[in-house]
């Protein structure tokens, strides 16, 4: 008598051995297809380092932030609304100008108290950029 063998049946199996190239072509096409926001920052030109100049206090326009919230501008005006402050820098620019002459630009010196809101500070540079001003400075606190 003949016996007949029997076959193995063939198992099903899901090929992966093309997953992970899909995969990587998925992670490829979005990282390629995303657009990454760059850290926006404060835009401003800095002087070489290690140069030191001398500048004339009735070239500085000095601005204060105290811890309250309120602006000091040359030590006269206290101000409590913001927006008052570019209005101030520009008569000041225009005052230094007319006295010094057109192409001469004051000196705007910025000093944040350091338990004052970092938001604070901002806002005050914002208004000190909206009224023209051209050379500003932070300065740092010694307290």
């Amino acid at each position: 008598m003949l016996k007949l063998k029997k076959h193995a049946k063939a198992g099903v199996d899901i090929p992966t051995a093309s997953l992970a190239d899909i995969v990587f072509l998925l992670l490829i096409f979005f990282l390629v297809t995303t657009s990454m926001n760059p850290a926006k920052g404060l835009g401003m030109t800095l002087p070489p380092p290690g140069q030191e100049i001398k500048i004339a206090k009735q070239n500085i326009l000095n601005i204060f932030v105290n811890p309250e919230g309120a602006v000091l501008i040359g030590g006269e005006i206290t101000i409590t609304d913001i927006s008052q402050i570019k209005d101030i820098v520009e008569k000041k620019r225009m005052e230094y100008k007319a006295e010094k002459g057109e192409e001469e630009e004051i000196i705007i010196s910025l000093l944040t108290h350091t338990d004052a809101e970092y938001r604070m500070m901002i806002e005050v540079l914002d208004q000190i950029k909206l009224a023209g001003a051209k050379k500003i400075s932070i300065a740092t606190p010694h307290f």
